[in-house]
């Protein structure tokens, strides 16, 4: 009876508030003022096709109330429900919170046409307008700004003035007015004038032109021809030190000196050589800008530079410059303790971990890690096992050079590089009541990047991890692996002992709207090579052996992609699709577990807990191993996402979720797994929800709950189509997760 009244109560309770601020926003005009009027909505539009209406909305002053999910006014209903009273506690956190209703402003709204036009102006529609239309009901008003662009001016004839006959044969040798935007027949536009005025002064100050700015170069842009026909010419002034200067040709500089200067007390904690190296400003070479913020990105790079401040100076009477680059270094050492709690099913349990980081190890910024874990779970209700607690010691280091360390590279290559090389090794121990695992891991990554391009890039060299099983419990033994009722393919190859070695790639992509990742990785082709040459001996299930232990061999590609949609700064579309496919193929019959896809979870299918959706129609035969038999070597992820801001930190989501995993093969421990060409659609789970987000910034705190919609394990209507009628016990998952799903 009590459970009845609380489940009853919530829905109560929301619809109740649903009502309140539904009823306090239509009452919104009591805060406007008796000859105010509220601005409910505010659009642009435009007369032609060809303008992009969401770039002019920036440009209006004056918007309507924001809104949760791009359709409620919640933040103006909250603040309506404060009093006049600002005393009161409640009505000072009410406004706070909440968005106090915005009253029109008819000079608001002409500056608006203003900046409107003038944008368009700077587009090239030189002869265009903008007009206001209004809609009023009782105390509300609608507004629409309505552009009428006209036709676009569009260049004739381009000239150009170079009054600085060096500076002429400069640009004439890097081709810099074959490379122009300006074209003739190309529209004539503002924004292009600037964009080939900073093109020009970047080309300049790349060049040694230390003292050339912008304001150096002026157009003259003449229509009187008639038509829509502009005879553009672009001048580049003589040098002027100040306005009551001569004329003169423009400077150019080169560097004399680069002077490295400590800004801690106690010198320089870098070698001279690394300083050097990560240098792009050169001695006897011509003065670079792109040179200059190189070195800045360089520097700020190190963690073990804390800040880097670079001047020139010029000396007197002369066209030489001294770089003066001071930098301040952070404390090279730190150490760090993380605690966690866990609960797995009801087992509550405890982890640690300390991390000591060095951040300058060999005086070249080498960074230096070391951390220990230990972890703690008391696990219950495990029958014929002896042992009933889980622990675990890890111990991991890693040692990160900010540089290229590898042979047959050039030392010029390597300086223009913007990378790091990475050696890692560490060991972890398990004790669990069902059987003791080790695992020895070691790696050697290079990451690189090109900003520019919105690109990075991981490259691993080797990956080589091994497996080793000291003891399994008769118990678990007889249940799982050896029992010819109950042997499970999959359970007893990822209990054996086990190497890995692996050769991988990735690639990504992101610029702020657009993300992309591809990663493929291969494991065992190496080894075979070497067995193919040193023959050695095959295991009873016909596998070849390192040390009489056999290897994995696989092949695995992993595509990942997600478009943001930004419909304003306060509401956004995300949109994620994701797959990826894993064969054994040669020495193994099964991926290892480690390399198999599951489903389900806070960046997954989110109407199901993590590992158990899948794969393909699979139920579950067995809770205490579905584990392992929900996973497959294929995965497919589709996901949508609206999110919105709400107040203070707080955000919100709404998301529809699609997907599942399959196995490349037939394993009789996972009926209806296989994927099949003209099935797999029909085994794609839905499931939809909401999320509440609180974002500190450097990092997410996420919470996410998740219904199930269609249901590929069930095969009647009501338990494949949960949509219609939920049961809450099978068709709801609450994820708690840090940052966001994709």
């Amino acid at each position: 009876m009590t459970l009845f009244r609380i489940k009853s109560l919530v829905p109560t309770s929301l619809s109740a508030l649903a009502v309140c601020l539904l009823m306090s926003a239509c009452s919104a005009t009591r805060f406007v003022g008796d000859d105010g009027l509220l601005l409910t909505s505010v659009k642009v539009s435009s007369d032609t096709k060809d303008i992009n209406t969401k770039l002019f909305e920036p440009y209006v002053r004056q918007k309507a109330n924001s809104k949760w999910f791009s359709l409620f006014k919640i933040p103006m209903g909250v603040y309506e429900l404060s009093g006049r009273d600002t005393s009161r506690w409640v009505n000072k956190v009410l406004q706070h919170i909440g968005e106090q209703p915005v009253v029109y402003d008819s000079v608001a709204a002409q500056q608006s046409c203003q900046n409107l036009t003038r944008l368009l102006q700077n587009m090239g529609y030189m002869n265009s307008s903008t007009t206001i239309s209004s809609k009023r009901k009782g105390r509300k008003i609608r507004l629409n700004y309505q552009l009428h662009p006209g036709e676009p001016y569009v260049i004739n004839l381009l000239e150009y003035d170079i009054q600085d006959e060096e500076i002429g044969r400069l640009l004439d040798a890097n081709n810099t007015k074959k490379t122009s935007r300006l074209k003739e027949g190309s529209r004539f536009s503002i924004d292009a004038l600037d964009a080939e005025r900073k093109r020009i002064t970047s080309v300049l100050l790349d060049n040694g032109y230390y003292r050339f700015h912008k304001d150096f170069i002026a157009f003259t842009a003449d229509s009187s021809g008639g038509g829509k026909e502009v005879r553009l010419t672009l001048h580049l002034l003589p040098y002027k030190a100040n306005n009551n200067a001569p004329e003169t040709a423009h400077p150019r500089y080169k560097v004399r000196h680069v002077n490295y200067l400590p800004g801690n007390d106690d010198g320089h904690h870098l070698r001279q050589s690394v300083l050097e190296y990560n240098t792009a400003i050169r001695p006897g070479g011509f003065y670079s800008s792109s040179d200059l913020q190189k070195t800045y990105n360089n520097f700020g790079r190190l963690q073990a530079v804390k800040y880097t401040n670079i001047r020139f100076r010029e000396t007197e009477d002369t066209l030489l410059l001294d770089a003066n680059i001071q930098l301040t270094y952070n404390k090279p050492s730190t150490i760090s303790f993380q605690p966690e709690g866990t609960n797995t099913s009801g087992d509550l349990g405890a982890a640690a971990s300390v991390t000591y980081e060095n951040r300058n190890l060999f005086r070249g910024a080498e960074v230096f890690s070391v951390q220990l874990r230990g972890a703690f779970e008391a696990i219950t209700g495990l029958e014929g096992y002896q042992n009933e607690d889980y622990e675990e010691y890890s111990i991991e280091s890693k040692l990160t050079f900010p540089r290229f360390v590898a042979p047959f590279l050039s030392y010029s290559f390597r300086r223009r590089s913007t990378a790091r090389s990475e050696l890692s090794i560490g060991y972890n121990l398990q004790n669990r009541p069902e059987f003791h695992r080790r695992v020895f891991s070691t790696a050697w990554r290079y990451h690189w990047s090109e900003p520019k391009h919105y690109l990075s890039y991981r490259f691993d060299l080797f990956d080589l991890n091994y497996v080793y099983m000291p003891w399994i419990s008769t118990t678990f033994r007889h249940d799982y692996l050896d029992s010819e009722q109950s042997r499970n393919a999959i359970l007893r190859y990822n209990y054996e002992d086990i190497f890995i070695f692996k050769i991988g790639f990735g690639m990504g992509y992101n610029d702020g709207t657009h993300v992309a990742r591809l990663n493929v990785e291969t494991a065992g082709n190496v080894l075979r090579g070497l067995s193919s040459l040193i023959k050695p001996k095959q295991n009873s299930e016909g596998q070849y052996t390192l040390f009489n232990i056999a290897y994995a061999q696989y092949v695995r590609l992993d595509l990942d992609f997600t478009k943001l949609y930004r419909f304003d700064d306060r509401n956004l579309l995300a949109m994620h699709a994701g797959m990826g496919i894993a064969c054994p193929y040669g020495n193994s019959k099964i991926l290892p577990f480690e390399k198999r896809y599951f489903s389900g979870g806070a960046n997954s299918v989110r109407g199901w807990s993590v590992r158990e959706l899948g794969p393909g129609k699979f139920k579950g035969t067995d809770g205490r191993i579905d584990f392992i038999n929900q996973t497959g070597d294929m995965k497919l992820d589709l996901n949508l996402e609206y999110r919105t801001f709400l107040f203070w930190k707080f955000y919100g989501a709404a998301f529809i979720d699609a997907g599942n995993i399959w196995t490349l093969r037939e394993y009789k421990d996972q009926p209806g797994g296989l994927f099949k060409f003209n099935e797999f659609y029909k085994q794609i789970a839905v499931g939809y929800g909401m999320g509440l987000r609180l974002n500190f910034d450097y990092f997410i705190i996420r919470m996410d709950a998740g219904m199930k919609a269609i249901n590929p394990a069930y095969e009647t209507h009501r338990q494949h189509y949960p949509i219609t009628r939920h049961n809450m016990g099978r068709d709801f998952s609450f994820h708690f997760a840090v940052g966001l799903p994709f």
